[in-house]
C-alpha cells in the first residue's frame, strides 16, 4: 500500500502536499460560507457561480496548460503557481478581515483561482510520475489522493471551528502559510532523483492530445463518466452548507459534514493504493455505488443520519476518480502525459462551470434534497455509458463454463515501456537474451509463437 513511500522525492513531495492540502480544504470551506452567509442571504445560486468561475479556466486554457506541464520544467512551474496562490489567499483574507469584500470582488478572485488552478493541476498530477518508477505510477496516485482526502478529514472540520471562533478572514491567511510547506517540498527535491521525461518526437502540437484520446475508446469512456459525475455529482460544497442549514448548523456543523465525507474518501483511496493497477471496471463500479449512495443521503432525516451516509458517499466518489486518474496516467504515452491529464482534469473540473449554477439553482428553488438528486441522477447516466461500452465492446460477456456467471475481460490496453524511462526494478529482474544457434533460435520462435 505505501510502497512509493521508499522514494525520497516522493515522501518529501507527499508531506508538503498533505500541509498545504489541509490549508486549501479550510480555505474552500471558507469561500463556500463566506459567499452564502456573508455576502448574500443563503444564496446558493451565487456559490455556483463562484464554483463556476473557479472550474471555468482549467476547460477553456485546457490546450494550453497540458502544452505547459509537458514542455517546462514542472517543479519551477509549481513552485511559481503555488506562490500565486498564495498570494491570492491571502489577499482575499485581507479583505474580509476589513470589510473591503463583496460579492463581484469575489468573483473576480474566483476567477484568479482558476486560472493559476489550471496551470497548477495537470502540472502537479504528471509531475507524481516524474518522482516514481511506471510501475509504481498507480500507487503513488492513489497515495496522493489520501494525502489529498487525509487533508479534507482534517480542514474543513478546522475551517469551520476557526470561521466560529475569530472570523472568515483569518482561515485565508492560515491557508497562506500552509502553502510553504510545499514550496519548501519542491525546493528540497532531489532533482538528479527525477524520473528521465520521455520527449515527443517531432513539434509538440496541442492537438496531439485530443487525437491521442480519440483513439483510444476507453479513454473516451471514462472522460464522459468523469465529466458527469464532476458537473452533477461532486458539487459537495453545495450540498453539504445547504443540508447544514435546513438542519439548523452553523459553520463547524458545516466543516464537520465535510470531514466526514473525507472519512470515506480517505478509506476509498487507501484500498485503491492496495490494487496493483486501475481498471476501468472499478472506475464503472465506483460510478454505480456513488449514484446510490447520494440517492440515499437524500433521504436522510437527520443531520447524522445525512452525514453517516456521506461516508459511503465519500468512499465511491474517491475509488472512481482515483482509479480514473490511475488508469489515465499508467495507460497514456509519456510524451503526451501532460496534455492527456490536463484534457482529463479540464473534463473533471471543467463539467462544474455547467454543473454547478444549475445544481446550485435547484437548491435554491427545490431544496437541497433536489440538488443531491440531480447530482445521483447523472451518475446513474454515467454508469449506464460505462456499463453499455462494456458490453458493446464484448469485455463483459458470459462465462465460457458456468451458465448464469458473467465475466469481464481486461480493458487495459498493452502497456509499453519507451527507452527514455529506466527502472531499477525492470533492470533487475528482465532477462538477457543469449546468441542462439540456429536450431535454438528456431525453436525459441516455436515457443513464443505459441
Amino acid at each position: 500500500m505505501f510502497r512509493s513511500f521508499s522514494v525520497f522525492n516522493y515522501r518529501v513531495w507527499f508531506i508538503g502536499a498533505l500541509v498545504s492540502n489541509t490549508g486549501a480544504w479550510m480555505q474552500a470551506t471558507a469561500l463556500s460560507w463566506v459567499v452564502l452567509t456573508e455576502l448574500t442571504a443563503n444564496d446558493a445560486a451565487a456559490m455556483g457561480v463562484t464554483m463556476a468561475l473557479q472550474f471555468a479556466p482549467p476547460l477553456l486554457l485546457v490546450g494550453v496548460t497540458g502544452l505547459v506541464a509537458d514542455r517546462f520544467d514542472r517543479r519551477r512551474l509549481l513552485v511559481l503557481t503555488q506562490t500565486l496562490l498564495l498570494v491570492l489567499g491571502v489577499a482575499i483574507g485581507v479583505l474580509i478581515l476589513v470589510g473591503a469584500m463583496t460579492l463581484p470582488l469575489m468573483y473576480a478572485f474566483a476567477l484568479a483561482l482558476g486560472v493559476v488552478a489550471a496551470f497548477d493541476n495537470p502540472a502537479r498530477q504528471a509531475f507524481v510520475s516524474d518522482l516514481v518508477t511506471r510501475e509504481n505510477a498507480s500507487n503513488a496516485v492513489a497515495l496522493n489522493a489520501a494525502s489529498f482526502n487525509g487533508a479534507r478529514m482534517i480542514g474543513p472540520a478546522l475551517a469551520g471551528i476557526v470561521i466560529v471562533a475569530v472570523g472568515t478572514g483569518w482561515v485565508f491567511l492560515v491557508n497562506g502559510v500552509t502553502f510553504f510547506a510545499m514550496i519548501i517540498a519542491l525546493m528540497l527535491i532531489r532533482t538528479h532523483e527525477l524520473i528521465p521525461r520521455a520527449k515527443a518526437s517531432g513539434a509538440s502540437r496541442l492537438a496531439d492530445g485530443f487525437r491521442y484520446v480519440g483513439r483510444r475508446p476507453d479513454l473516451v469512456v471514462t472522460f464522459a463518466m468523469v465529466f458527469l459525475v464532476g458537473a452533477f455529482g461532486m458539487n459537495f460544497p453545495i450540498f453539504a452548507s445547504t443540508m447544514a442549514l435546513e438542519f439548523g448548523q452553523e459553520a463547524d456543523g458545516y466543516g464537520l459534514l465535510s470531514s466526514i465525507l473525507a472519512i470515506g474518501s480517505l478509506a476509498g483511496a487507501l484500498l485503491a493504493a492496495r490494487r496493483d493497477r486501475a481498471r476501468i471496471r472499478v472506475v464503472i463500479g465506483g460510478t454505480l455505488l456513488f449514484a446510490v449512495a447520494a440517492t440515499v443521503s437524500a433521504a436522510m432525516p437527520t443531520y447524522w443520519t445525512y452525514a453517516a451516509t456521506l461516508m459511503f458517499t465519500g468512499f465511491a466518489v474517491v475509488t472512481m476518480l482515483t482509479t480514473a486518474n490511475g488508469y489515465v496516467q499508467t495507460t497514456t504515452d509519456p510524451a503526451l502525459r501532460g496534455r492527456v491529464l490536463a484534457l482529463y482534469m479540464a473534463i473533471l473540473m471543467g463539467g462544474t462551470p455547467i454543473g454547478a449554477p444549475i445544481v446550485g439553482w435547484v437548491a435554491a428553488e427545490l431544496g437541497p434534497r433536489a440538488a443531491i438528486l440531480l447530482g445521483a441522477a447523472g451518475a446513474f447516466v454515467a454508469f449506464a455509458i460505462g456499463a453499455t461500452w462494456l458490453i458493446v465492446s464484448g469485455r463483459l460477456h458470459r462465462h465460457e463454463e458456468k451458465r448464469f456467471r458473467l465475466t469481464i475481460d481486461e480493458t487495459r490496453p498493452l502497456r509499453v515501456v519507451p527507452p527514455e524511462e529506466f527502472s531499477d526494478e525492470i533492470a533487475g529482474t528482465t532477462p538477457i537474451p543469449l546468441p542462439q544457434s540456429g536450431e535454438d533460435a528456431l525453436v525459441g520462435r516455436s515457443r513464443s509463437a505459441g
